[in-house]
């Protein structure tokens, strides 16, 4: 499937980029600390703007074009970064072409939304698709580490940036067109038909909610794991590793998921084991309960990750640009606040407290989620041909569906950009 190609190889570029970016900045753009840190804030604030407004755009007019350009600008600021220095050019770079590359990932999927048009085809590709963004982030930061080790830093963004450029033009020439927009919807302030604005600020925070848990667990474990629990630094690629091919494969059995069985109650399903993820990490004294926990937690993330955007995507309709990087613009904020909340709360109470934290959090993200689809309409429809739709929300879009954000395995070293995020 093109759009599967497409899902892939920005997976692939963004997963290369992301693994390495923060040795990059620091060790060949020369930046500080606190400069990189802020170049990655206005990066991600730049990020939602344009993603934002380009999902509007799509509803307004669906078209290829948007994730081409956003694919193409990427790739553009990628191999600019290998030879721009000054630090003013690339905080522009930050919020503009380099942030234009967020519009990707919700842009694919809102295009997999209308070209696959409604039946069981578009119920199964958001986790199909979710899967080649999992097993993108699985591959593409070892193909960044074999450039690395040929060439250096900067071959790793001008060959993510080649890959981009690949991606746009397979968009292009290879992913059909687009239907014409659904039936007009409120596009003034409300964030989308048939959803109320109490419902998308719960829904939206919870999502915020369970994406900074991840994040910040993220930043949390490995040091967890490597000075709390005297593991090898090795230990820690292990558990991502495992965390990466389980995401895949959860990915992949969701789609055969029975349609009698709510989305709504498989999402709060997915965030309740994250919750269990984090307890059973805690508990764990050696590696094989670490490797349960992860198992855990690539499902949880694979669950709450394909299942999440169809979901917005269901209760926003006809809105499906601006469903899908609403759902986007949440990881990123969630990503963005992580890394102040990690730092403190690690500084505050260890890395096991952090842990807990994360899992506390992460509780209050499924009890949001319960909240905001209590205060949607409370009656969701079925999809059209079948008698109870998995979904939980409004008649799907005449055209297709989606997949996911988001993640990849950020480590030590790995500041994940969104969906340019990569996983869990």
């Amino acid at each position: 499937m093109s759009l599967a190609v497409a899902v892939l190889l920005l997976g692939v570029a963004d997963s290369m980029v992301g693994s390495y970016f923060v040795l990059f900045v620091t060790e060949v753009a020369g930046l500080t600390p606190l400069q990189t840190g802020l170049f990655v804030s206005i990066h991600g604030a730049g990020g939602i703007l344009i993603a934002w407004l380009a999902g509007r755009g799509f509803d307004v007019r669906p078209s290829r074009g948007y994730a081409a350009a956003a694919m193409l600008s990427g790739g553009v600021a990628l191999w600019l970064m290998t030879v721009i220095r000054s630090y003013p050019l690339l905080i522009l770079l930050a919020v503009t072409l380099l942030g234009a590359l967020a519009a990707a990932f919700p842009q694919l999927f809102s295009l997999a939304r209308h070209v696959l048009g409604d039946g069981p085809a578009a119920g199964r590709s958001v986790p199909l698709l979710r899967s080649v963004w999992s097993l993108a982030w699985a591959t593409g930061p070892l193909l960044g580490a074999a450039v690395l080790t040929a060439a250096g830093f900067s071959a790793i963004l001008r060959s993510a940036a080649v890959v981009l450029v690949v991606a746009a033009v397979w968009v292009l020439v290879a992913v059909p067109p687009p239907g014409p927009p659904g039936p007009p919807g409120r596009h003034g302030a409300d964030p989308g038909p048939g959803l109320p604005r109490t419902a998308a600020v719960l829904l939206t925070g919870s999502v915020t909610l369970f994406y900074t848990a991840m994040f910040a667990g993220s930043v949390a474990l490995p040091l967890f794991v490597t000075r709390d629990l005297a593991q090898s630094d090795s230990a820690v690629g292990v558990l991502f590793s495992v965390c990466a091919a389980v995401e895949v494969v959860a990915a992949l059995l969701l789609a055969a998921v029975p349609a009698r069985i709510s989305q709504r109650l498989v999402i709060l399903a997915g965030m309740s084991g994250f919750v269990f993820f984090f307890a059973v990490t805690v508990a764990a004294r050696g590696l094989a309960l670490l490797i349960v926990g992860q198992v855990i937690r690539g499902i949880a993330v694979a669950v709450v990750g394909a299942a999440g955007i169809r979901w917005f995507q269901d209760v926003m309709a006809p809105a499906t640009g601006r469903a899908t990087t609403l759902f986007s613009n949440a990881t990123t904020a969630g990503m963005v606040v992580a890394g102040v909340f990690a730092g403190g709360a690690v500084s505050l109470l260890g890395y096991t407290g952090t842990l807990l934290l994360c899992g506390a959090v992460t509780m209050g993200a499924a009890v949001t989620f319960a909240l905001g689809t209590a205060a949607h309409s409370g009656r969701p429809p079925p999809q059209a041909g079948s008698p109870s739709s998995p979904l939980g929300g409004p008649p799907p879009l005449p055209g297709g569906a989606a997949a996911e954000p988001p993640g990849g395995h950020p480590s030590a070293h790995r500041v994940p950009r969104h969906p340019a995020a990569g996983t869990g």
